[in-house]
């Protein structure tokens, strides 16, 4: 463990997939991660991972700032007395991470900036400016995609010290190896009690963002064999109620939120996927829906969506809040049984390039270059 590369990360949550992506990452250098908060104040309790740890976590006593952030002064202590090769910033709007960039400033400590996800898009000249100067100064940035890397370089960004990883939820043993047969998928339908021939899954917290108001009015109240399975949420909201009643849509499920092994059968008896966001800096959903072998329909809002969906290729595209167009996406895929199978195909194998394995030898690899570009700069 002493020859091993020190890594220090600060991040909000132990989101369930980001744990997991430490664990790997732990494997391959000495890992510490700073916690700002146990638990963000509007997720499922069940949002939380079991899994073993190979790296050291330290949740830092702070003020809860919102729901998801939180202001830790501690973080000056670990930054002067924990020794690290790499120290790695999880974003840049979060107090305590915002105190971090302007600590290692001063001191001139060399930090990595990295993102989940980011939309490139037009901003105000006042917010454009501060955005500008939290993000430019890092000796490196770690993005998701290529709109992301856009988005930093505009910000000052280095185009050249700014790497593209891939970004998952989901360990390779998670990624289907193939389309589920019919006998597997009709063992799933009975054990979850779904009785419809055709299945459209989609899964998010019940919310204005999540746009799952567009797609019940995209629905038609003329196809009794499928079901929708919207699912995250504790109860509908009333305007949901409300247009299913208006529309007289039948077979419309709403699903409270499920551990990942849960959800999973979800997607397996699935025939499509649909993510109608109206904003979602990337959309792990996508990835997950993928992995199962779902086609998938989301709108040009999720940037997970940009970066892997091609039309007829995988999925579609929508334009955000085109009810018209989001319906004819549905009824196509409903219809083509044959295209279907093509898009599920082209997801499982697309995705095998985008697991948590993946996404830590890519973290690895980008230290090492970084750490061998500084000794060249030494000699």
């Amino acid at each position: 463990m002493a020859n091993k590369m020190k890594v220090l990360f600060l991040t909000n949550l132990p989101a369930p997939y980001r744990v997991e992506f430490f664990n790997r990452l732990g494997e391959m250098c000495d890992l510490t991660v700073l916690f700002e908060r146990t638990l963000s104040s509007n997720r499922d309790g069940k949002w939380k991972s079991e899994e073993r740890h190979t790296f050291k976590s330290i949740f830092m006593d702070g003020f809860n700032v919102g729901k998801e952030d939180a202001l830790c002064l501690k973080v000056l202590k670990y930054l002067k007395t924990i020794r690290f090769d790499f120290f790695v910033v999880c974003g840049y709007s979060t107090p305590t991470s915002i105190l971090s960039i302007y600590y290692c400033r001063h001191k001139k400590i060399p930090y990595i900036l990295s993102i989940d996800g980011a939309r490139n898009v037009q901003e105000s000249g006042i917010v454009k400016k501060i955005k500008s100067h939290l993000i430019k100064g890092a000796t490196a940035y770690l993005c998701t995609g290529k709109e992301s890397k856009e988005m930093l370089v505009k910000h000052g960004a280095s185009i050249t010290n700014t790497y593209i990883y891939p970004f998952s939820s989901l360990p390779e043993k998670e990624i289907d190896k193939g389309i589920r047969s019919k006998e597997d998928k009709e063992q799933l339908r009975k054990e979850l009690g779904i009785r419809e021939e055709r299945v459209i899954v989609s899964v998010g917290q019940y919310i204005f963002r999540k746009g799952f108001d567009t797609l019940l009015k995209a629905l038609s109240n003329e196809r009794n064999n499928v079901g929708v399975y919207i699912i995250g949420g504790k109860e509908p909201t009333q305007e949901y109620i409300n247009i299913i009643k208006e529309r007289r849509l039948k077979n419309v499920h709403f699903v409270d939120f499920q551990k990942k092994n849960e959800l999973i059968k979800y997607y397996h008896v699935a025939d499509l996927f649909v993510l109608p966001t109206r904003d979602d800096i990337w959309g792990l959903v996508i990835n997950e829906a993928m992995a199962c072998g779902l086609p998938v329909i989301t709108t040009n809002q999720c940037v997970a969506g940009c970066e892997l969906i091609k039309p007829f290729e995988n999925g579609f595209l929508v334009d955000c809040e085109d009810i018209e167009d989001l319906s004819e996406k549905i009824n196509y895929l409903l219809d083509d049984e044959e295209r279907r199978k093509i898009m599920a195909q082209n997801n499982i194998q697309k995705m095998k390039g985008y697991s948590l394995e993946k996404m830590a030898t890519e973290h690895y690899k980008i230290f090492m270059h970084l750490k061998d570009g500084r000794k060249e700069n030494q000699i």
